[in-house]
């Protein structure tokens, strides 16, 4: 066994659960990470799987199942490969302080001894998110909303439409009513001066009338009675001249 096999098993038993044990070192726990915001929120970060370490022994089989299953191997050999190679491994990590496992990141122990697990930046356990990428909202210019064209009050159109023949039926009935005012006021001119023409014909044909028949009057006492009509004629002076003449 080398690291290569020992990280490629434990990539595909992580693919199915969410922990795996290494037995007499510690256990890989897989979590799932929500999507999330970054950059001030400009940048939806897509979900994912993390990868970390815990120094504490789990009570799975997982590995030394997965060894035997696609190996052929007895149970009880494949849990004695691992156990060898694992305690050779976890020296080796105490000595150099980091260990690679491919495809996944780098297991490093601290001065005192205490193991966490750095993931690499392009380690893939989450089928579930293949092909997502984080999306910046400062790429995207913003996106207009399709114009909508306008749409006719429906009321409004009704009461302009219904308005609109009430004010040319007030227009005309009020120039009908002008007009009508106009012919009666033309009218009623037109009879009140005839009127007064015929009135005043009258009047002359009267006075007229009265006229001659004054005259008539006045011509028969006249003859009649000459003395009378001269009192209305002449002033006293002018009878005595008159009469001394006679």
């Amino acid at each position: 066994m080398d690291i290569d096999l020992l990280s490629k098993m434990v990539r595909e038993i992580i693919l199915e659960s969410d922990e795996v044990t290494l037995p007499g070192v510690g256990m890989f726990v897989a979590e799932t990470v929500p999507a999330t915001f970054s950059n001030k929120g400009f940048t939806i970060n897509p979900p994912y799987r993390r990868l970390s370490f815990r120094q504490k022994q789990g009570s799975d089989t997982l590995l030394a199942d997965y060894y035997a299953a696609t190996y052929a191997v007895p149970r009880d050999k494949a849990a004695e490969v691992l156990e060898a190679f694992l305690s050779g491994m976890k020296d080796v990590l105490k000595e150099r302080k980091t260990i690679v496992f491919p495809g996944l990141g780098r297991l490093r122990a601290t001065k005192e001894n205490q193991f966490f697990f750095v993931s690499d930046e392009a380690m893939d356990i989450c089928p579930q998110a293949f092909g997502l990428e984080a999306v910046s909202l400062k790429s995207h210019g913003t996106v207009e909303a399709p114009a909508v064209p306008a749409v006719p009050d429906p009321v409004a159109a009704a009461e302009k439409d219904f308005s609109t023949p009430l004010e040319m039926t007030g227009k005309a009935a009020l120039e009908m009513t002008e007009k009508a005012a106009l012919e009666m006021t033309g009218k009623a001119a037109e009879r009140d001066f005839s009127t007064a023409l015929e009135m005043t014909g009258k009047a002359v044909l009267w006075t007229v009338a009265v006229a001659a028949v004054l005259l008539g009057l006045l011509a028969v006492l006249g003859r009649v009675a000459p003395d009378f009509v001269d009192r209305f004629l002449y002033t006293k002076e002018e009878l005595e001249v008159l009469r001394y003449v006679l």
